[in-house]
C-alpha cells in the first residue's frame, strides 16, 4: 500500500505537462468561443468591425429581441422543428428494421454494411447535389416533329412509369410540402448509416439465449421483435434518437446541397432556411451579436428537447 501511494504521488506535474497541449487547444477552440458567444449575445448590436474600431456596446437583451422580431425567424424555427420531428422517428424506425434484417443475413452482411455506410463518409453537399439532380425538372426541348418534350427528371420519370404524374419538387413554383418531402427523404437517407451501425452493434451483443428460448416457445417474429429486440436495444435506440434530434436541430448543409445558398426555390428564397442558416446569415452581415443570440436560443431549444428525452428514457429504457 505504501509503495502504491508513493508511486501515485510521485511527479504528478508530469501528467499535467502531457495534458497541457490538449487542454490549451480545448480552452482556445472550445471553452473561449462558448464564453465569447455568451458575451456577444448580451452586447446589443454587437459587430466585430465596430468593436475593432473602438465602439462600445450596451449590455442587455436587445439582440434576443431582434432575433425574435425578425420576420423569417419563426419560419426558420418551424422548418427546423418539422425536419427534426419528421426525420428522426422515420430514420430510427428504418434503421432498426434494416439492422434486424442485416443481423439475420450472415453471408452477405459485410458487403451490405459497407453499402449502407457509404453515405456517412461522403460529402453532404455532394450528395445533396446528386439528390437535387434526381428531383430536378431538367427542362424542355422540341422533338423531331416540332413537338414540345419535357424532361421531368429521374424521380418524375419513375413516377410516370408507374402511372403517376410528374411533381414539381424543388423548382420555381414548387410547393412547401414538395420541398419538405425532398428534404425528409434526403436527410433520412443520410442519417441511416450511423444509426444502422449503432443498432447493428447492439444487436450483435445481445445474448442469443433469449431468441433461442423464444423459438422453443413458438413465439412469433413480431412478438420477438417487440418483446425482446426493442427492449434490449432500448439504450441504443435512446442514444440514436437523442443524437438524431441534436443533429436535426443543426441541419443546414443538406438544404444548401439541394437548394443552394438560396435555401429554397427561386421564387421564395429562404423558404427552407433553418436556425443554423439564420445564424450564418447574421454572420455574413457582420451581426455577431444577433448570431450569438440565435445560437443561444438554439442551444436552449436543444437542451430542453434533450432533457425531455432523457426524462422519458429513464422510464422506457431497460439497461
Amino acid at each position: 500500500m505504501a509503495n502504491n501511494s508513493m508511486v501515485e504521488s510521485r511527479h504528478p506535474w508530469k501528467a499535467w505537462v502531457y495534458l497541457a497541449p490538449a487542454l490549451v487547444l480545448l480552452l482556445v477552440f472550445t471553452v473561449w468561443p462558448i464564453i465569447n458567444t455568451v458575451r456577444m449575445a448580451f452586447l446589443e448590436n454587437y459587430s466585430g468591425l465596430k468593436a475593432a474600431g473602438g465602439a462600445h456596446f450596451r449590455f442587455g437583451i436587445g439582440n434576443f429581441k431582434k432575433v425574435l422580431e425578425y420576420k423569417r425567424f419563426l419560419q426558420c424555427m418551424k422548418n427546423t422543428v418539422i425536419i427534426c420531428f419528421l426525420t428522426v422517428p422515420i430514420s430510427t424506425m428504418l434503421a432498426l428494421l434494416i439492422s434486424v434484417a442485416l443481423n439475420s443475413i450472415k453471408w452477405f452482411q459485410k458487403f451490405l454494411q459497407t453499402v449502407f455506410f457509404l453515405p456517412y463518409v461522403t460529402n453532404s453537399i455532394a450528395i445533396g447535389m446528386v439528390f437535387a439532380a434526381m428531383f430536378n425538372i431538367v427542362g424542355s426541348f422540341y422533338g423531331t416533329e416540332n413537338e414540345l418534350i419535357v424532361t421531368a427528371g429521374i424521380i418524375n420519370n419513375v413516377i410516370e412509369f408507374f402511372g403517376g404524374h410528374a411533381v414539381n419538387w424543388i423548382n420555381y413554383g414548387s410547393t412547401y410540402a414538395a420541398n419538405i418531402t425532398v428534404m425528409v427523404i434526403y436527410i433520412v437517407w443520410n442519417a441511416l448509416p450511423f444509426k444502422i451501425l449503432i443498432l447493428l452493434g447492439g444487436l450483435q451483443s445481445v445474448n442469443k439465449q433469449y431468441y433461442d428460448a423464444a423459438k422453443v416457445d413458438g413465439t412469433s417474429r413480431r412478438r420477438i421483435f417487440t418483446r425482446i429486440t426493442v427492449p434490449l436495444l432500448s439504450p441504443m435506440i435512446a442514444y440514436v434518437v437523442i443524437t438524431g434530434f441534436i443533429g436535426g436541430f443543426k441541419e443546414y448543409t443538406s438544404i444548401v446541397g439541394i437548394f443552394g445558398e438560396n435555401m429554397g426555390p427561386a421564387d421564395d428564397k429562404g423558404r427552407l432556411n433553418t436556425m443554423v442558416g439564420f445564424i450564418y446569415d447574421s454572420l455574413s452581415t457582420n451581426s455577431q451579436g444577433r448570431a450569438s443570440a440565435a445560437a443561444l436560443i438554439l442551444f436552449g431549444l436543444i437542451l430542453i428537447v434533450t432533457i425531455l428525452q432523457l426524462w422519458v428514457s429513464k422510464k422506457k429504457v431497460h439497461y
